[in-house]
C-alpha cells in the first residue's frame, strides 16, 4: 500500500509547495503491462484496472504522465500507440524537461529527472493489487471534487 501513500504525499507537497502540477513517471513491463518474454512481440495485456487508471492520470491536468520504459525505440512507437488506441497519453518518455536544474534552485536535475511518484515494479509496484487501489482512491478523489 506504499504507492498510495506516495500519491497521497504528492498532492500534500503539490499544496504545500504551490506547484500546478505532479509528476508521474509509470514504468510499461510487469507494472502496466504483462510481459510476455518475447523479443519478436511486444506484450499488449494489461493489468486489470490499470487502462481505467491510467487514463484518469492522463486527462487529469494536474498530473503529466511520463512513460518510463527501457524498451527499444520501435518498441516505444508500438507503445505509445497501444496507449493512445486506449484513451491514455504520455507527455514525455524517459525525460521530464519541465524541471530542470536552477543555480539557485534545490537540486539537480541533470541526469536524474524529477517526478513525484514512481511507479515501478523494481520498486515494490504490484500490477495485480496496486491499480485497484489506486482506481479507488482517484475515483473517490475525482468524483467527490467534479461531481
Amino acid at each position: 500500500m506504499s504507492i498510495l501513500r506516495a500519491i497521497k504525499q504528492s498532492y500534500v507537497d503539490m499544496e504545500r509547495k504551490g506547484f500546478e502540477k505532479m509528476y508521474y513517471f509509470i514504468d510499461l513491463h510487469s507494472t502496466c503491462i504483462k510481459p510476455n518474454y518475447s523479443r519478436d512481440e511486444i506484450p499488449t495485456e494489461f493489468y486489470p484496472h490499470a487502462i481505467e487508471c491510467m487514463k484518469i492520470l492522463s486527462n487529469t491536468n494536474e498530473i503529466c504522465l511520463i512513460m518510463y520504459t527501457c524498451s527499444h525505440p520501435h518498441e516505444v512507437a508500438e507503445y505509445v500507440k497501444l496507449f493512445e488506441e486506449n484513451g491514455i497519453t504520455f507527455e514525455y518518455i524517459n525525460e521530464n524537461p519541465e524541471v530542470t536544474t536552477s543555480e539557485s534552485g534545490y537540486g539537480n536535475y541533470d541526469k536524474k529527472p524529477y517526478f513525484n511518484v514512481l511507479m515501478d515494479d523494481k520498486c515494490g509496484f504490484s500490477g495485480d493489487e496496486d491499480w485497484e487501489l489506486m482506481l479507488e482512491f482517484f475515483n473517490d478523489k475525482y468524483t467527490i471534487k467534479n461531481g
